[in-house]
């Protein structure tokens, strides 16, 4: 019987990080998964630690990569399960009972696409899980709808990537030179799906601070390029002056609750 999930981890110089994610799979209560691990040729202790859980990890490589979804194009194409999710270094799976329950939705739907909400966490420098921030939906302006289709993305990614699982067979390859790949990936995988289930959990808990952040301005260009390309330039410019509007109204209430 083929396996249901396949779990891929993109890491390059993340020993800081890297170690909660692996804990938090391995620590699920269930079996029927596979764990796959890309490492971009890592020269900090990235490599120490996938071989202390190296029986844990059913497959991984270390080789130098062309960036972030390169690498995740390569956990693609190594993956057999029925089912892919990402769970890059620092992010973990919410609790040991999360893959068991998503199974359980996977077997009573066999929907194309499940999603739910993320808990954000802070980087406390640690290898453990930092402090919660909340959940993406209450702490930023992405409320998450319960019937999620890929026109909800005209505004932006309305789901984390980390909370998103999609089948195999409807993923595409990321395009590798846009920071905004995975709103590309997710409004593709979405385009595709013919069932979509939200799921009443969380799945994960979600490393604030990644490659799109440490490139804002880049990812806001590249996002821009993504939404065009799906909704057209006209109304991708009006739902950008929604979002330049909403960001504003974001920034005044952040700094009413400052004073």
């Amino acid at each position: 019987m083929p396996l249901t999930v396949s779990i891929i981890t993109i890491t390059y110089n993340a020993e800081r990080f890297l170690e909660r994610t692996i804990q938090s799979i391995v620590a699920q209560q269930a079996t029927d998964f596979e764990y796959i691990v890309i490492d971009g040729a890592s020269t900090d202790g990235t490599l120490g630690i996938i071989r202390q859980y190296e029986s844990r990890i059913t497959s991984w490589v270390s080789e130098p990569d062309q960036g972030l979804y390169d690498a995740m194009n390569k956990g693609l194409h190594r993956a057999r399960g029925q089912y892919v999710w990402f769970m890059n270094a620092g992010d973990e799976l919410y609790d040991p009972q999360t893959l068991s329950r998503l199974l359980e939705h996977i077997d009573a739907t066999s929907a194309d696409v499940l999603y739910s909400d993320a808990l954000f966490v802070r980087d406390d420098g640690g290898r453990r899980s930092g402090a919660p921030v909340g959940l993406r939906s209450a702490v930023t302006p992405h409320a998450l709808p319960h019937t999620l289709t890929w026109r909800d993305m005209a505004l932006g990614m309305k789901v984390c990537h980390q909370a998103f699982v999609v089948k195999r067979a409807l993923a595409p390859d990321y395009p590798t030179n846009n920071l905004s790949a995975d709103l590309d990936w997710e409004i593709q995988c979405l385009k595709a799906a013919q069932t979509v289930e939200f799921l009443p959990f969380v799945l994960c808990r979600y490393l604030i601070g990644g490659l799109s952040v440490q490139q804002h301005r880049r990812s806001l260009t590249d996002r821009f390029k993504v939404l065009v390309k799906h909704f057209g330039l006209l109304p991708t410019l009006i739902n950008h002056g929604k979002i330049l509007w909403r960001s504003a109204q974001l920034k005044k209430r952040e700094s009413a609750t400052s004073l």
